[in-house]
Order: C-alpha cells, then sequence, then structure tokens
C-alpha cells in the first residue's frame, strides 16, 4: 500500500504500475467501438453494397 512521506508518496513498482478502471473508462471504450464498428459499416455500404 502506499505509504505518504512528506513531500512525496512511495509506491510499491506494482502499485505504480496498476491503472484504474471505472464506469468512464467502460464507456469511452464502448462508445469508441461503438463508432469504429459505425464507420466500417458506412464504409462498407458506400464501397461494397450493391
Amino acid at each position: 500500500m502506499a505509504s505518504r512521506r512528506p513531500p512525496q508518496i512511495v509506491e510499491t513498482p506494482t502499485e505504480a504500475r496498476q491503472g484504474e478502471l471505472g464506469p468512464s473508462v467502460l464507456a469511452m471504450m464502448a462508445i469508441s467501438t461503438g463508432l469504429a464498428l459505425l464507420v466500417l459499416g458506412l464504409i462498407w455500404f458506400a464501397f461494397f453494397h450493391t
């Protein structure tokens, strides 16, 4: 666990590498994946749909 020593915070290497996952990260990944699928679908429809 991170310990606080004035004026710095000391963490282990594993703690320093860990990222935070939360609802905002999940929403960003879902929205970006949906937009990518939409763009690819529009490109396919514009160029390959007969």
